[in-house]
């Protein structure tokens, strides 16, 4: 019988219960935490790859990465929101007042921004 684990896609010590560990951490998350937990695999993986798991370590980014990019092709589905239309990696936020900051303040590093009503 083959072996259903993969180190990879699916590593035994994470996916021998009921359900997987990436989808309980994806249940425990908002959407955006979960962006970026699974961005933050992807640095981790490439930063680590000469020292420890070499082109496995590759295969794990790539994995993350693969994750991401369908978590933000659902996105655009359903929330409309084009990511492609990002610019310098700011992606405006449903629902978010974007306000310019007032004048004032005892210096120039000191910005106040009005109130949210």
């Amino acid at each position: 019988m083959a072996n259903p684990f993969d180190p990879v896609e699916r590593p035994e010590h994470y996916a021998s219960g009921a359900i997987e560990c990436i989808e309980a951490i994806e249940a425990q998350l908002t959407p955006e935490e979960y962006r970026g937990f699974l961005k933050g695999n992807v640095a981790k993986y490439l930063w680590r790859e000469k020292l420890k798991g070499a082109t496995q370590s590759l295969e794990k980014a790539r994995w993350y990465l693969d994750a991401l990019i369908k978590l933000d092709k659902a996105s655009e589905t359903t929330t409309g929101v084009d990511i492609t239309e990002c610019k310098d990696g700011f992606c405006p936020m449903p629902d978010i007042r974007y306000d310019e900051p007032l004048s004032g303040g005892n210096s120039p590093d000191y910005i106040v921004f009005p109130p949210i009503t």
